[in-house]
């Protein structure tokens, strides 16, 4: 039950919200079911296809409105996004958090509310009544790029690691994954290891940091592509072209550069099978208030390279 401060401020930001259609809020044509869709940032390529796949499948299934929201990399927006949803009284949420320990009061009052949430990609813990989590196995994720480098220098490795956003699911998850392997072998050693934000400037920047002070690496290991990317900036203006980057994510622009040679792999963690899911399960529930078989649903990633480029879920886009 929500006190009277809080009912104050979601009704503060379901106000904010409907005055300018939800910060970018589109909705679907058909009434019947409402249910609103948050991502952390539009200005990320994954969060934009993640939220093309549910706009997707909610014409697929049809009689849905949804609400699109842009967290615009702001834990308070996105926040209010979801108390605004709660005061219009939606019929179920589905949301890939920001910050998991940020927007964990948020979804709290959604749940205590009566609206089903179902979170997609970052998990939230310590909220009890979530419906259900759909993701990919993160730490398998990291996992997978340690064993790929393995693969690839079975004699050993000198690597730069660029880790994703703090306090993101996903980056935490994926950092543990790396460690979990590469720590159990000597020769294999992370000589420069910092954040880069999930962000390409960042990875550019960052790893010009890390050429400066450690010399030229063998691997380059990164959280996600855009970092990827950024650091393949890095090494190309620096001549060199011979570090094997590995990103995360598999976006259209990393399998193409994967196909053309200059990133070594991507990990395909299935964005667009999570959140085509995540909906299904929150409607199912919607409709017939049956819970789902699975409260957790975690897609096993696998590294893409030149060898299985047809196993990607975008590789259509690089054509």
């Amino acid at each position: 039950m929500l006190d009277r401060r809080a009912f104050l401020l979601t009704s503060a930001a379901a106000g904010a919200l409907l005055a300018t259609g939800g910060g970018g809020a589109a909705l679907a044509q058909d009434a019947g079911l409402t249910i609103l869709a948050s991502v952390p940032n539009l200005g990320f390529p994954f969060f934009v296809h993640m939220l093309n796949q549910i706009k997707a499948e909610a014409s697929a299934i049809g009689g849905i409105k949804l609400i699109e929201s842009d967290g615009q990399n702001s834990a308070p927006k996105q926040t209010g996004d979801v108390e605004a949803a709660i005061v219009q009284k939606v019929d179920a949420i589905v949301i890939s958090p920001l910050d998991v320990n940020a927007l964990a009061p948020a979804v709290e009052q959604a749940v205590q509310a009566g609206i089903p949430v179902v979170t997609i990609d970052r998990r939230v813990d310590g909220v009890d009544g979530i419906l259900a989590h759909v993701g990919a196995d993160n730490a398998k994720g990291g996992e997978a790029q340690a064993q790929a480098i393995m693969a690839a220098f079975p004699d050993g490795a000198k690597i730069f690691h660029l880790q994703g956003q703090p306090g993101a699911g996903p980056a935490i998850d994926r950092n543990k994954g790396v460690h979990a392997i590469l720590d159990r072998q000597d020769k294999y050693k992370i000589v420069f290891e910092q954040t880069a934000n999930f962000a390409r400037a960042e990875g550019l920047s960052v790893t010009e940091a890390g050429l400066a002070a450690n010399g030229k690496p063998d691997v380059i290991v990164c959280a996600n592509d855009d970092m990827a990317l950024g650091a393949l900036e890095a090494v190309t203006a620096a001549g060199h072209t011979d570090v094997k980057i590995y990103g995360f994510d598999a976006l259209p622009e990393a399998l193409a550069a994967v196909r053309d040679g200059k990133l070594a792999g991507t990990v395909e963690q299935f964005p667009g099978e999570q959140s085509r899911r995540a909906l299904r399960i929150a409607v199912d529930f919607a409709k017939t208030k049956t819970k789902p078989a699975e409260t957790l649903v975690l897609l096993t990633p696998i590294v893409i390279g030149k060898d299985n480029l047809d196993k990607a879920e975008r590789i259509k886009e690089t054509m």
